[in-house]
């Protein structure tokens, strides 16, 4: 018997002891994958207690694709697996097969640093192989598509009219093409074509990730053409055709833009005179205007006071009742709010974390940093700064101010306590 209890002893310690820093790779593009389309691995480092150093997440070698880490913010997780609380820091590779066949990832090793019995350790997180399908064809494609994206937008600009050139004139053309779920290096040109008897030239394309266009999140790139007339006539700008993959429909797409008509004129000079603006007799107000306008601005001022009079009962019993809806919220959210007061001052760091994303999450907020943006206090935004340096960034110790930062939730816009008095005294001092 007493031996059955050390086994269970042991046992029940080395469950404890082998709570050790992991990684879980996923790939979150479900369906069919083509050649060309952009495939989102998302690898989860987690550590049991806190980091006190990053995860390291190096680039690896795919044949026939090209792997990129886009430069985007880390996620930072407080996750609960098999009992044990885990700190998880999240980062996305992204990549984009050039053909079709299977492909498969190589474990990947990430170098960090976390706290174990309270001293920083060196450790390294390996993060299982996994693998994915390409199809060549999707929907009887007839061919292997060579950029693929989501949502994707063609648009032209000038700088000015095209049909009122004159000799010697520029004209600017700008085309934007904005697509989601891709990367702006991997947007291929346009085929701007040639216009005949306008000279052209093309400026280096301008490429950018992280672009919001109607608040979508995208990449876009821009390519600016120049033309010079040089001569007076018609001219066409051709049309274009831009083919792209639709990842999302799984069929292929056209964008395209019409063609344009460039007329150019001889510079001809004008003289304009000013002609003076004379006051008709009958634009000027006609004798007792002025008093009848009073009057019927004091009749319209007595009828608005009848119609709203029963108005303003109905509003006063809406605005009891949302008033009585509001106050039950509000006492609600104060026994939350001192739930996590009490959790600030007396907890571990990773459940002050936890917290303060449930108490954002109560807010209506979808993430922590948008609560803080919200909430436009300095001090607060620089507490939870040094909480999460101290959990995600290698920070030895986590120092924040308990007793302030407890005091700084639910209280919005609370100044910096670094103000300084105004230089100028009071117009009226008493």
């Amino acid at each position: 018997m007493r031996l059955l209890a050390v086994l269970f002893w042991l046992a029940t310690s080395g469950i404890a002891i082998a709570a050790e820093p992991f990684a879980h790779v996923a790939i979150e593009d479900e369906g069919q994958i083509v050649p060309g389309q952009q495939v989102h691995i998302a690898v989860d480092v987690f550590v049991p207690d806190f980091f006190t150093s990053p995860p390291q997440f190096p680039l690896f070698d795919l044949p026939n694709a090209i792997v990129t880490l886009p430069e985007e913010r880390a996620q930072n997780l407080v996750q609960t697996v098999d009992g044990v609380q885990y700190s998880v820091i999240r980062r996305h590779y992204a990549v984009v097969s050039e053909t079709a066949g299977t492909f498969t990832l190589p474990e990947i090793d990430i170098e960090l640093g976390y706290s174990q019995d309270g001293k920083p350790v060196k450790a390294t997180a390996r993060a299982p192989s996994t693998s994915f399908r390409v199809v060549a064809t999707a929907n009887g494609a007839p061919k292997a598509p060579v950029f693929a994206a989501r949502a994707l937008t063609l648009t032209q600009s000038f700088d000015k009219d095209p049909s009122t050139l004159k000799a010697g004139d520029a004209l600017v053309r700008t085309i934007t093409i904005f697509a989601e779920d891709t990367q702006a290096m991997m947007i291929p040109p346009v085929n701007v074509g040639t216009a005949p008897g306008l000279r052209q030239y093309e400026k280096p394309p301008q490429v950018e990730d992280g672009a919001k266009v109607d608040r979508e999140t995208g990449s876009r790139r821009v390519e600016i053409v120049v033309y010079t007339a040089e001569t007076t006539g018609t001219f066409d700008i051709p049309s274009l055709s831009y083919p792209w993959f639709d990842a999302g429909d799984h069929a292929w797409r056209s964008a395209t833009l019409p063609a344009v008509k460039v007329t150019v004129a001889t510079a001809a000079a004008t003289h304009e005179a000013i002609t003076p603006e004379l006051q008709d007799e009958q634009s000027r107000p006609l004798p007792g205007t002025s008093a009848w306008l009073f009057i019927a601005c004091a009749v319209l001022i007595v009828l608005l006071g009848i119609f709203f009079r029963p108005v303003h009962r109905m509003a006063r019993k809406v605005a009891d009742r949302v008033a009585d809806i509001s106050a039950r919220r509000r006492r609600a959210d104060r026994y939350q709010l001192g739930q996590l007061r009490r959790t600030i001052r007396t907890g571990n760091p990773i459940a002050i974390y936890a917290g303060l994303q449930a108490w954002s999450k109560t807010l209506g907020h979808r993430t922590l940093a948008d609560w803080l943006s919200s909430e436009n206090s300095p001090e607060l935004s620089r507490q939870v700064s040094i909480l999460e340096e101290g959990l995600f960034r290698g920070k030895t110790a986590v120092d924040i101010d308990r007793k302030w930062l407890a005091s700084l939730v639910g209280t919005p816009g609370l100044p910096s306590t670094s103000r300084t008095a105004p230089v100028l005294p009071d117009l009226n001092p008493v």
